[in-house]
């Protein structure tokens, strides 16, 4: 973030500290529950989220170096991606031309070459067609046109877009909202990899992103853990575009501000929450960030998954490196075994219907702006900001 920015918003959280204020809506919203069950809506919300939009697939550091690879099925194209020799990231369909075979099992490791299991059709990292067993016996083929089918893809602030479709486009600009010179100044490119963890959860995949939402909860669900780090019923609040920054605010702001201004630090005093739409949730930290991405699993609207990654700086994970897991995995186990705890059983509400809505507060901005938002983005009627 870069410093006049980060300064606007210190002083911005110091002032509703002193006068007991938070960020405001302007009124209140009611949000009909049928939302989080419509097998209808999630369908239309799984083609249109999901497998036309670009994915965030990762970190620079998955693909630590060059020959090493990746791959998921998360929405609904099964993704190859790799770092070729030149060190230039690469996405392809992980399916063999032959047969349609899936071509790579594993989900992460090191290969220049790939062969497929059903009849060792060989591809180049680069996705080039490299041999076929016995191509006397095959007959004829162009190699040049059966190379793995390639994907739409892009590497930038350390970050790793794919494109599900292969006729679609990356507008990093259009899809950051104006966040591109924030994101460039907060120099993600050298952060590394040091774990992942996975969460499968009987809820629809909005509960989840709502739990990131607002700061309200902080007092009562976290009381005995992030309350006792973080002050509750207090944030600041910017939109991009689509997307948005949540500005969580640390205990130790209190002993930050008694300090010279030059001295500062956004990290220090805050913790930016980053929700790029319409799945993923950056949770940067003192060290460097957590990476969760949320989706739905198709044909049922009451489950979803989150995998989430842990990422640092390397001089400090180097120095600090078991005190960095502890924190983050503190704060992952936390956002598991309480927050998506407590929005699975909003799903239980939610999956009996009545009462027929919920209740997005005044203090809860980032709730209005992302449901609109979505609502918005599929041609659904906003939901009417009212009086409260």
């Amino acid at each position: 973030m870069e410093r006049t920015e980060q300064l606007r918003v210190l002083k911005q959280v110091i002032s509703h500290l002193d006068e007991g204020t938070t960020v405001d809506a302007g009124g209140i919203r009611h949000n009909p529950t049928w939302v989080y069950t419509c097998p209808e809506l999630a369908e239309k919300e799984w083609q249109t989220f999901y497998r036309d939009t670009p994915q965030i697939i990762g970190a620079t550091s998955d693909l630590p170096e060059p020959d090493s690879f990746l791959t998921t099925n998360d929405f609904g194209t099964p993704v190859l991606a790799t770092r070729d020799a030149k060190g230039n990231f690469r996405a392809f369909v992980n399916v063999c031309r032959h047969r349609g075979v899936l071509l790579e099992e594993e989900t992460q490791g090191k290969r220049s070459k790939f062969a497929c299991p059903f009849h060792a059709w060989t591809y180049t990292n680069e996705g080039k067609l490299a041999g076929i067993p016995k191509p006397d016996h095959f007959g004829k083929i162009d190699f040049d046109s059966h190379g793995l089918v390639p994907l739409p893809a892009v590497e930038r602030f350390g970050l790793l877009w794919v494109h599900p479709k292969p006729e679609g486009t990356i507008n990093l600009d259009a899809l950051l909202g104006g966040l591109v010179p924030e994101f460039e100044a907060w120099h993600w490119e050298g952060l590394v990899n040091f774990g992942h963890d996975f969460y499968d959860m009987r809820m629809n995949w909005k509960l989840a992103n709502d739990t990131f939402g607002e700061t309200y909860h902080f007092n009562a669900l976290h009381r005995n853990t992030l309350a006792q780090n973080f002050h509750g019923h207090v944030q600041a609040y910017d939109t991009y575009g689509r997307n948005h920054r949540m500005t969580l605010v640390r205990r130790e702001i209190d002993e930050m501000r008694k300090q010279p201004e030059e001295t500062w630090e956004i990290t220090q005093g805050t913790s930016p929450n980053y929700f790029l739409f319409p799945n993923i949730q950056i949770n940067v930290t003192p060290f460097g960030l957590l990476l969760f991405r949320t989706y739905p699993r198709p044909g049922d609207p009451a489950r979803s998954f989150s995998r989430v990654g842990f990422y640092a700086r390397p001089e400090l994970l180097k120095e600090f490196g078991e005190m960095i897991a502890n924190i983050t995995q503190v704060l992952a186990d936390v956002i598991r075994d309480e927050d998506y705890a407590v929005a699975a059983r909003s799903q239980i509400g939610a999956d009996a219907g009545v009462p027929d809505h919920n209740v997005f507060g005044r203090n809860e901005p980032a709730l209005h702006h992302y449901h609109n938002t979505y609502r918005r983005v599929l041609g659904m009627e906003p939901l009417e900001l009212l009086p409260g």
